[in-house]
């Protein structure tokens, strides 16, 4: 019944529309920055009766700047406005012969009385801003020669990477790199990061992007994801282009990367292979803060990415390899809190080798057939194998040892350095894990307006599948110091094989319906099913047997093999309201989410089958005001619920490890979540001066901690969920881009704060009470100045940092801490006359503050880097490159909860020379042909001759 209500409904709204549109024509088209050539959003289109330019009918542009309006035959006048910019008026005329009307693309230029007529003369800005998207210009930058983009988006003002390569802008993760427009590589921004060479980027924009469902439908749905958007110089988008860059060095150093583009329009190929044992490191010389490396990394990777696109119909898709082979060796020293005066030490020597392959091939197909209609089409395939081997052997203590990692294993005889009674265990413990895995994963929306006052409705499929298997091989001996004579020694040998399947199926269904004149109501229903299979079997294997892949001689554990399967059902109705206004945004909405899930579970004799329902709801608001073209306030708020695991639920405990035992808690309650976000930007196109700033606050009610029991005679930690509150963050950031009344000089600050409250469970008891809650207060200070000159030969900055922590911890105030970090230094770029270039940096890191005084050192770091163009056009490189050359430059990091704190050393191989190569061909369509291209080096060189207007 209700499905043949919904048809009916469906087919008279369609009816209606189609005889809303009768006898009238249509005109439609996109409105554009002249500029930029991002669309124009909100743009207000008239339609203007001949000769007395009465209005007709009208409308506003949609996300991506289109419009299409129904109009009866005539002459008229199309006049399209926003403010900031200078009305475009022309002529049209509709006629029975020909009743639709595609007018192409409207370019609108900024309004110059409007904006005082600002130039800027010979320099261009490092960064401006237009409504939520912050635009940076490359040519601003000097980097080393031959950097790729990591070395450029380093130096953004509120940019960061972080040691494992992620990217943040004001706080925000970068998921996705984009060219022109198009995704490349899908999601893998790293791609671009590390091979994309930063002389072909003209500008670097930062924005949010709407998911799929957001841009087709105009509602926000919080799947929105912080992208760099990188725009080609002129001239580069019309043929072939192409590096070849090569390079070695002493420490057996090498690097080589191939980079080959073709540009034609809308059309983008390019293909990329790179190798190299350098993990990735930047060029040297170009100022800022270098990441620290965990290991020894080699990695190779090939690739291939396409875009196109025509009126109707646009497709995208990439094809990637990837090998890594990480080499990581890393010391370790640890105290864990266990009560209110005790804690439990542990020093560890680690060794692991971890080899992945990955391969992935994904596509992107989008198809407008008319003006009303829109079909997304995402299909994707991966396939992942892994090989990952390990070795560490530790040592636990009741009290701290007082001596080193390196002193403590160093020595044969331990107790000569530390009584045996604060001894608790020591173990050797091997590992070998094996797996690969297939996954096939596939989207598609289909959204029709049924009339342009909004009315639409829309469907989304999804489907993924994944087949996976994870071979686990493990020796490891423990000794006792604190237990009886028989108990002194433990071997587990084991092989675990572990097969799992699962499967998803989402269908969405959403009817947005205007109410009156820029307020719509959206309705949307949701069903989501997926299912699981997980088949774990254990062996417990022979003495004498050794990690080499041998599966045979083992007993089968019945106690420790177990199966689950595990079905979920998940219904979710939502509403949502949106308000739209020239300047301003509005959507508010709520979701009601019942959901259903069964878990099958079987380990040794314990057999359950337990069905679970529930009921979670979330609210959301985004709110946005544009006080004008490059100002703009916005605010959002998400709220979440989310259920506990369903085997965290089962009474059962897992004792595989007999250091981490776990057991489950059927008593385990829902956690909500609670997030609110303000961003604000302004920028003066005149004195060429902004400010960004992003505020987050978080906060979890009945969050999940894992209380941790310790045994005292073992060492070891029986663990169980737990709900707990009083787990919250604030986090904020505020940025400023001044520039000096000549434009050379400029000055960026980035100031970032974050108060975070972590709560957890300590106890070394067998019973729970309210005393076992730690809490540990930190507050995070940071800030970055950085100070340039530039001229069009030489660039210089002066640049500084300072990190302040404050900690404390109300289970045991000798750990409480107040660390600094700071670091100060200066870079230079300078290019000579006859096309050499010459680039260093030198920095002093320090930290003070810890109570471990290995941790409390002075590094001076000094790189440099000289390189000289060559051949016709300066198509050819040569540099010589210099890492760390006073060799100071260490490897340690420290993290910090609220049960225990961690300090930790990685090798690395941070000082070395290389002597690079690198070979440009440039084919572009007309003049601008030939081998090194104008502007090749506009990013390092000169800045834009003349007045540029903005």
């Amino acid at each position: 019944m209700k499905k043949w209500v919904l048809g009916l409904l469906l087919m008279l709204m369609t009816a209606s529309a189609f005889a809303q549109g009768g006898s009238r024509g249509r005109v439609s088209g996109k409105v554009i920055d002249a500029d930029d050539k991002l669309p124009v959003m909100e743009a207000t289109v008239q339609v203007l009766s001949l000769p007395d330019s009465t209005m007709v009918t009208g409308q506003s542009t949609n996300l991506d700047g289109r419009f299409s309006i129904h109009v009866r035959p005539g002459n008229y006048v199309l006049r399209v406005s926003f403010i900031g910019y200078t009305s475009v008026e022309k002529k049209i005329s509709i006629t029975n012969a020909k009743p639709n009307l595609n007018v192409g693309t409207v370019e609108m230029s900024i309004d110059a009385v409007m904006l005082d007529a600002a130039t800027v003369v010979a320099q261009a800005p490092e960064v401006t801003a237009k409504a939520d998207t912050l635009i940076y210009n490359t040519s601003a930058y000097r980097v080393p020669e031959g950097s790729a983009l990591e070395e450029l988006v380093k130096k953004l003002p509120g940019a960061e990477v972080d040691e494992s390569g992620k990217i943040t802008i004001n706080g925000k993760e970068i998921t996705k790199i984009m060219i022109d427009g198009k995704e490349f590589f899908a999601d893998d921004p790293n791609i671009a990061m590390k091979n994309l060479p930063v002389n072909i980027i003209d500008k670097i924009q930062a924005y949010d992007k709407q998911s799929d469902m957001a841009r087709v439908t105009g509602i926000e749905d919080g799947e929105e994801e912080t992208v760099l958007d990188l725009t080609v110089k002129p001239g580069m988008n019309h043929g072939f282009f192409g590096n070849v860059d090569g390079a070695y060095g002493t420490e057996d150093r090498y690097s080589g990367k191939l980079l080959a583009n073709y540009f034609r329009d809308k059309n983008q190929f390019t293909v990329i292979g790179s190798a190299n044992n350098v993990n990735d490191n930047s060029f040297p010389g170009g100022g800022g803060f270098r990441r620290q490396e965990n290991g020894l990394t080699a990695i190779k990777m090939a690739g291939a990415n396409f875009a196109t696109e025509n009126e109707k119909f646009k497709s995208e898709g990439s094809v990637n390899f990837n090998y890594k082979d990480a080499d990581q060796i890393s010391k370790q020293s640890s105290e864990t809190f266990v009560s209110t005066e005790n804690s439990s030490f542990k020093n560890a020597m680690d060794h692991s080798r971890n080899k992945t392959t990955n391969l992935t091939a994904d596509a992107f197909m989008e198809w407008r057939p008319d003006t009303m209609t829109t079909l997304i089409f995402r299909p994707r395939i991966r396939y992942g194998k892994t090989d990952n081997a390990n070795s560490q052997n530790s040592y636990t203590f009741n009290q701290d040892p007082g001596y080193s990692t390196d002193e403590l294993f160093s020595t044969d005889d331990l107790s000569s350095l530390v009584p045996e009674d604060q001894i608790v265990n020591k173990v050797m413990r091997e590992s070998l894990k094996k797996g690969d895995d297939l996954t096939l994963t596939g989207m598609m929306i289909f959204n029709h307006r049924l009339n342009n006052e909004g009315r639409n409705i829309t469907f989304r499929g999804r489907y993924n599948y994944t087949n996976s298997s994870s071979e686990q091989f493990s020796l490891s001996t423990t000794e006792y110091f604190q237990q009886t004579p028989e108990e002194l020694k433990e071997t587990l040998n084991r092989y675990i094989d572990t097969p799992t399947k699962s499967s998803e199926y989402n269908v969405r269904f959403t009817y947005s319906e205007p109410i009156f004149k820029g307020g719509f109501l959206q309705f949307s229903y949701n069903f989501q099913y997926s299912r699981s299979t997980t088949d774990n079997t254990t062996f417990d294997m022979p003495d004498d047997w050794t990690i080499d892949g041998d599966k045979t001689g083992g007993t089968f554990n019945s106690d420790l093999s177990k199966s689950a399967t595990y079905n979920y059902y998940n219904h979710q109705a939502e509403i949502t309201f949106r308000w739209i206004r020239e300047k301003m945004r509005f959507n508010v909405g709520m979701s009601f989410q019942p959901q259903r899930s069964t878990l099958s579970y079987t380990q040794g004799e314990y057999q359950v089958d337990t069905v679970r329902n529930v009921f979670n709801f979330t609210p959301t608001l985004d709110f946005r005001y544009r006080f004008s073209k490059t100002s703009q306030l916005r605010i959002r708020y998400r709220g979440r619920t989310s259920q506990p695991n369903m085997i965290d639920l089962l009474p059962i405990t897992d004792d595989t490890d007999p250091l981490n035992v776990t057991k489950g808690n059927p008593g385990l309650k829902p956690t909500f979540t609670n997030n609110l976000r303000m961003e604000y930007n302004t920028f003066n196109t005149e004195t060429q001066r902004g400010m960004f700033s992003f505020f987050n606050f978080q906060n979890t009610m009945n969050s999940i901690s894992n209380r941790r029991t310790y045994n005292e005679e073992t060492g070891g930690y029986t663990t169980m969920p737990e709900n707990i509150n009083g787990n919250w963050n604030i986090f904020g950031i505020v940025g400023g881009n001044i520039a000096l009344k000549n434009k050379k000089y400029t000055i960026n600050t980035f100031t970032r704060a974050n108060y975070q409250n972590m709560v957890s469970y300590i106890s070394n008891n067998a019973d729970l009470y309210a005393a076992d809650k730690n809490t540990t207060k930190r507050l995070s200070l940071g800030e970055r100045l950085r100070g340039t000159y530039r001229n069009d030969w030489w660039e210089v900055s002066l640049n500084g940092s300072l990190d302040y922590t404050h900690s404390r911890n109300s289970y045991q105030e000798q750990n409480n801490m107040d660390t600094y970090q700071f670091s100060y230094g200066a870079s230079t770029n300078v290019r000579l006359p006859w096309n050499m270039t010459i680039s260093t940096d030198i920095s002093q890191n320090s930290r003070r503050g810890y109570t471990d005084a290995s941790m409390n050192r002075d590094e001076l770091i000094w790189n440099a880097q000289i390189a000289q163009d060559f051949l016709k056009g300066n198509a050819a490189t040569v540099s010589v490159q210099f890492y760390d050359i006073l060799k100071n430059q260490s490897n340690i990091s420290r993290t910090i909860s609220a049960a225990m704190r961690q300090d930790t050393e990685y090798n690395a191989i941070y000082s070395y020379c290389m002597v690079h190569f690198i070979y440009r061909l440039n084919l572009f369509g007309g003049k601008q042909g030939g081998q090194g291209g104008p502007g090749f080096h506009g990013g390092h060189g000169p800045g834009p001759r003349g007045p540029r207007r903005f």
